[in-house]
């Protein structure tokens, strides 16, 4: 696919990955901080659950 940028033409080509070449324990290592790292993000998403289901459940008394 050819797209034109400015003067410039830009190319793209699919890649395909077929191997990742990486030690146990750094695979663990990567985890344990991707996991750790959610903590904060479901943190959000339940604050933002509540807000939004108060919010909902607000109206839906009012309405009544």
């Amino acid at each position: 696919m050819d797209t034109n940028i400015g003067n410039e033409v830009a190319t793209t080509s699919a890649v395909k990955i077929s191997d990742i070449n990486m030690p146990f324990w750094s695979m663990v290592v990567f985890m344990v901080k991707w996991a750790i790292a959610s903590i904060p993000a479901i943190l959000i998403l339940m604050f933002m659950f509540a807000m939004f289901g108060g919010l909902i459940s607000s109206f839906l008394a009012m309405a009544n």
